[in-house]
C-alpha cells in the first residue's frame, strides 16, 4: 500500500547529505583549483558523494518503481487522498503496520547492499592502489 513511502524518506535524507556532501568537496577543491594544481593526485579513492550517488540510485530507482507499481495497482490514485489505504481508519492501522515493517525492511536492506558495494569497490581500490604503489616502487 504504502512501503514505499520509507525509501522516500530515506532518499529524501540522502539527497540531502548529497548535496551537502557534494558542496563541501567541492569548496576543499576550489584552492587547488585556484592555484592551478591537480585535482588528481596519484592515489585512487572513492569520494563519499560518489558513495552517497549510489545509494541514491538505488532509492531513487526503487521508490519510482514502487510507486509505479502502486499505481498500477490502484493502491496509489491522482486524487486525494492519493493513498487509497487513507479511506478509512482500519485500512490506515493496516497501511501504517506496512511502512513499519515492509517499508523499513526494504530501507534497511537496500542501505545494507550499498554497504557491501562500498566496501566491494573499497577493496577494489585498494588493490588497485596497491598495484600502483608496486609497479612505482
Amino acid at each position: 500500500m504504502a512501503c514505499f513511502i520509507v525509501p522516500a524518506a530515506e532518499a529524501i535524507a540522502v539527497t540531502a547529505a548529497y548535496v551537502a556532501v557534494k558542496k563541501n568537496e567541492q569548496k576543499l577543491q576550489a584552492p587547488k583549483l585556484a592555484e592551478g594544481g591537480k585535482l588528481a593526485d596519484n592515489t585512487a579513492k572513492i569520494t563519499w558523494s560518489k558513495r552517497l550517488s549510489w545509494l541514491m540510485g538505488l532509492l531513487w530507482g526503487g521508490v519510482l518503481l514502487l510507486t509505479f507499481e502502486h499505481f498500477w495497482h490502484g493502491e496509489v490514485v491522482p486524487f486525494p487522498p492519493f493513498l487509497t489505504a487513507m479511506a478509512s481508519p482500519e485500512d490506515t492501522a493496516e497501511m501504517l503496520h506496512e511502512m513499519a515493517t515492509v517499508g523499513v525492511s526494504m530501507a534497511v536492506t537496500v542501505t545494507a547492499v550499498w554497504g557491501v558495494i562500498c566496501a566491494v569497490a573499497e577493496a577494489k581500490v585498494k588493490a588497485i592502489r596497491n598495484a600502483l604503489q608496486k609497479t612505482a616502487a
